[in-house]
């Protein structure tokens, strides 16, 4: 695994872990202001999230080096 390759596959790891870590913890908020979503959350705590997502992404990413660097799965052909 090339280090480009290991980057992208970090990069895609990360946003299918946000995507599944952003709804955890969303609550409407009791009165919509003007101008704002009625679905918007009252606090979404994204630096929180992001951090989540980081440490989840990176343990994915390492299982994958692993199975990848062990050749349980291969793509070479010879």
């Amino acid at each position: 695994m090339t280090w480009f390759t290991g980057l992208m596959v970090f990069v895609i790891l990360w946003f299918l872990v946000l995507f599944m870590v952003l709804p955890f913890g969303v609550k409407a908020p009791d009165e919509v202001k003007k101008g704002h979503a009625s679905g918007a959350p009252a606090n979404p705590r994204i630096l929180l999230k992001f951090g989540l997502t980081t440490l989840v992404a990176a343990a994915l990413w390492g299982i994958v080096y692993l199975i990848v660097a062990a050749d349980w799965i291969t793509f070479r052909t010879a």
